[in-house]
């Protein structure tokens, strides 16, 4: 094989790889850059697709998927407490201006990154921290009304913007918590002392209820015993008209006398009772009865 027959194999075969390179093949969901002499030719879709060798290039890809930037701003609220706030962007290159998503921007994430920082740190330190928590909606919305236009010049639509973490320093949130335990057990201790003067007033009116039906019971008690003793009196009056009412009352008054005396011996769990059991003692307590007698006749005429 002579030097001229090697020349012609040796340029089949570049010939070969060069057809070869002249075919390339684009991902789903991204458009590839193709320049001539370093100058934008076109755009390359999804799939097959061919170029002219050594003359066109593939120089790039353009992610057409939506892609989501978590970025942590530090800054200060209004009461003067640092915070760190974790925003999250999700943006998508714009399929009819991939030309400015390639060319326009070098980092598109630092673009994003920098409008961040700007519209955090200008809402926040007009928000105080308590009011930070429900307000991290405005914060988002803020952002994305920023985002949004400025992106579009550049090729990049904001899909979505989300206030997704803040935290206080860690001294803040120790007080914090401690204050909300505060007022959580202040309030504990306000309802249970609600609820002991319920219990106490209940109890209370309980007792003067008790009290008074009490007092009904032994009044009537005190009657009915009344009432049978002079209901006896009678009775023996009838059976002996010749005794006096005053000798009738002193009989029934000194059976009703050893009846007690009967039944507080036969009470086992009587303690010692001292009684004064004399003839006189009777009488005393016969002269106590007839005066409450007389005092109930009395009432009833009245």
């Amino acid at each position: 094989m002579d030097t001229m027959q090697m020349l012609w194999i040796a340029l089949g075969v570049i010939l070969i790889g060069m057809g070869f390179s002249a075919f390339f093949v684009i991902k789903q969901q991204s458009i590839g850059i193709i320049e001539r002499f370093g100058r934008f030719k076109g755009l390359a879709l999804p799939g097959l697709n061919v170029r002219l060798p050594l003359i066109d290039r593939l120089v790039g890809h353009v992610n057409l998927r939506i892609q989501q930037l978590d970025v942590h701003v530090e800054t200060k609220t209004k009461d003067n407490v640092f915070v760190g706030i974790q925003v999250s962007v999700q943006y998508q290159a714009i399929p009819s201006k991939i030309y400015e998503a390639f060319y326009k921007l070098e980092s598109p994430e630092e673009q994003i990154q920098a409008f961040i920082f700007d519209v955090v740190r200008a809402k926040v330190p007009n928000i105080d921290l308590d009011d930070l928590f429900s307000k991290k909606d405005e914060i988002a919305i803020d952002v994305k009304t920023e985002l949004h236009e400025t992106m579009l010049t550049f090729g990049y639509e904001i899909i979505k913007t989300l206030v997704t973490d803040i935290q206080p320093n860690e001294n803040v949130k120790h007080a914090m918590n401690e204050i909300n335990t505060a007022q959580r057990m202040r309030l504990a201790a306000q309802e249970k002392a609600e609820a002991e003067k319920i219990m106490r007033v209940k109890q209370a009116e309980a007792e003067a209820e008790a009290n008074i039906l009490h007092g009904q019971g032994i009044a009537g008690q005190r009657q009915a015993i009344i009432e049978g003793l002079g209901h006896s009196v009678e009775e023996l009056h009838k059976s002996s008209p010749k005794l006096k009412s005053e000798s009738l009352m002193q009989m029934v008054l000194i059976i009703q006398y050893f009846d007690m005396l009967r039944e507080i011996g036969s009470t086992g769990k009587s303690n010692t009772v001292f009684v004064n059991h004399s003839p006189s003692g009777v009488q005393d307590l016969a002269q106590q009865i007839r005066e409450v007698m007389f005092a109930a006749e009395s009432h009833k005429k009245d």
